[in-house]
């Protein structure tokens, strides 16, 4: 008997043990439940900055230690880049995870809306449609026209906004206060406010002349993220009031590069390569494939961005997105550390054109130059606001720059190789170093095949894709992929010894494809009085029936010094009825002018056209609109 009692109070035991054990389970299992059924995301975005004014990439002075915080609790991401050094552009491609030249929102700013294509949306209208709450405070600056996308956008949105503390939110919040215009300070601002940051202290870049208006702008610009880590401590402060921390995915990056000379508009790593660290909530770290305070050093570039959220929340990747998942279910930590290639792409700028397209693929650099007769320093009114541009030009003409600092305002090489790790400033081209072939010509290929498979709207002029693509870019592009690969393959011939060129050279300049003449003008161009067996032909095209081609004569002939480029350029713009025809000549009257040494004698009504951003160029180059010109004679006349 009693062994008997022995073996039930034993059993009693196990039993207990048992249910405690299970009790116990159940309980860690709860406790591991996410408070939310689904996680929120907040985007926090601080404009034109890139990795290189933050202490947490190694730049001491850059202090902000709520950033750091956020990533001690999460992931930063050695390799982020925006696609496009500005703006509107950038945030196009952020918000619609495709790659803009395959579309036709690649300019800054828009002469007209670009269409998505069929099924495709900016990504927070598909959470708003799978029930998050979306809120945007306050920028936008699309390209594309946007749909149905936030619930609020507005300087008061906010995610306290939503219906009730269970709907999940995706929220937008964008500080101004490392803006471009934030550096627009005159020289009397310069000798009397004092920055907390020491001038004495900055590290020049090897590009830019070490004076004290460029020391005193590196310090301003460390002590404008200061004020950026301020107002991220202020959102960071509002989530853990609303007890939401521990539910929202919290991420913090730069809008695209910047803002100093040669960063913000300029696809070097001082324009495109950004901050972006990720801070990972308690709830949901089941999500991410990586330990707290850890650093990513696979690529991510803003196509992904997206997709990112999208996959946090659950929801699928749309087919039309050129980007994919970095973090969430289904990524792992090794498949992003295999990724080491990001494409960029720069255009217009207000009223400057370029075009740039580059590719970042491990250590390397590779930048494309295709018009690299126009030199980075052309003349844009907004960006010689600042008084360290106008200081940088004015010492340029005044001869007192080494040859690294000079190149801003000289013409370029049609490609451009970076060792980015040995060389982190980009001033040494390494494109025609015997040693480093081997990698220009791989990075070469894969730039060209990107441009060609995308296809880049960019190899047709802006107002021929105004007026003929934007219903449907990406449709367009592919219907017209033979076309532009042939443009390409054309172009590419600026890598090509003249001896070789040349023969491509004279069959475009006598095709009937217009767009064949239009770059084989700037081909020409390229090779300079290389070229001059073919300035009796460019003379002749000085009247072609396309009005784009005669611009890009005149430009040979001006570059090459073999004629008057102004008569062709004039009846041009005598004759253009587009915005978009005049700014691209304009641009040409100003490259000859600034940069080659051309007088122009243009009176106010020799311009056609002077809407949209025609008129920066007739602000700079003296040059009154007609009806400007008209009300000054009536006020005259009142007199």
């Amino acid at each position: 008997m009693k062994h008997a009692r022995s073996s039930a109070q034993s059993a009693f035991v196990r039993r207990c043990l048992a249910v405690t054990v299970a009790i116990l389970a159940l309980l860690s299992a709860v406790s591991r439940l996410p408070a939310a059924e689904r996680p929120n995301v907040v985007w926090i975005l601080s404009e034109d900055n890139s990795i290189h004014w933050l202490r947490l990439y190694g730049y001491e002075l850059g202090v902000t230690p709520n950033i750091e915080q956020l990533a001690e609790q999460g992931v930063t991401f050695e390799h982020a880049f925006s696609n496009a050094p500005v703006c509107s552009v950038a945030r196009t491609t952020l918000m619609t995870g495709i790659l803009a030249p395959r579309v036709g929102f690649q300019y800054h700013r828009k002469s007209k809306l670009a269409h998505l294509p069929p099924g495709a949306e900016l990504f927070p209208a598909l959470l708003k449609q799978a029930g998050y709450y979306t809120s945007n405070n306050s920028k936008k600056d699309y390209n594309v026209v946007e749909g149905d996308v936030w619930h609020e956008s507005s300087n008061k949105a906010s995610w306290r906004d939503r219906p009730s503390k269970g709907t999940p939110f995706f929220h937008m919040q964008t500080t101004t206060l490392s803006h471009e215009s934030s550096l627009h300070f005159s020289r009397e601002v310069m000798e009397n406010e004092k920055t907390i940051t020491d001038p004495a202290a900055v590290k020049i870049a090897p590009y830019h002349p070490d004076t004290p208006t460029f020391r005193y702008t590196y310090a301003r610009y460390f002590d404008r993220m200061r004020l950026i880590d301020e107002q991220v401590g202020k959102l960071v402060g509002q989530l853990r009031e609303d007890g939401l921390l521990d539910d929202t995915f919290i991420f913090y990056f730069g809008d695209h590069g910047g803002v100093l000379p040669r960063g913000k508009g300029y696809a070097y790593e001082s324009g495109l390569h950004v901050p972006l660290v990720v801070r990972v909530p308690e709830n949901w770290r089941h999500l991410v494939d990586r330990e707290p305070g850890s650093r990513a050093n696979g690529f991510v570039s803003f196509i992904d961005f997206g997709p990112t959220v999208l996959n946090l929340a659950g929801i699928e990747t749309p087919k039309t997105s050129d980007g994919r998942p970095f973090l969430g279910k289904g990524v792992s930590a090794a498949d992003v550390e295999s990724r080491d290639e990001s494409f960029g792409y720069a255009d217009r700028f207000d009223e400057k054109y370029d075009l740039v397209r580059s590719l970042r693929k491990g250590r390397y650099h590779y930048i494309r130059n295709y018009q690299p007769f126009n030199p980075d320093g052309l003349q844009n009114n907004y960006r010689y606001r600042m008084l360290a541009y106008q200081e940088w030009r004015e010492l340029y003409h005044a001869d007192k720059l080494n040859a690294e600092q000079r190149q801003f305002f000289e013409a370029r090489p049609a490609e451009q190789l970076f060792d980015v790790e040995a060389d982190p400033r980009e001033v040494r081209n390494l494109a025609d170093d015997p040693q480093y072939a081997a990698v220009r010509d791989q990075l070469r290929a894969r730039l060209r095949e990107i441009v060609q498979t995308l296809p880049d709207l960019s190899f047709y002029p802006e107002p021929f894709m105004v007026d003929h693509a934007l219903d449907d870019g990406a449709a367009f592009g592919q219907q017209h992929q033979a076309e532009i690969a042939g443009l390409v393959d054309l172009i590419d011939h600026q890598l090509s010894p003249y001896g070789v060129a040349r023969r491509h050279i004279r069959s475009a300049l006598q095709s009937e494809n217009p767009w064949r003449r239009y770059w084989g003008l700037i081909l020409c161009s390229s090779f300079g009085n290389n070229a001059a067996e073919f300035g009796p032909r460019a003379k002749e095209l000085c009247d072609d029936p396309e009005l784009l081609v005669r611009v890009r004569a005149a430009e040979f002939l001006g570059i090459a010094k073999l004629g008057d480029p102004q008569p062709a350029l004039k009846s041009v713009l005598k004759e253009s009825t587009s915005d978009v025809e005049t700014l691209l000549t304009f641009n040409t009257v100003v490259l000859l002018r600034d940069h080659y040494g051309y007088e122009f004698d243009i009176k106010p009504g020799e311009v056609n056209s002077t809407g949209g951003e025609v008129s920066r160029r007739l602000e700079y180059l003296g040059i009154a609109p007609p009806e400007q010109q008209k009300r000054a004679v009536r006020n005259q006349n009142k007199k």
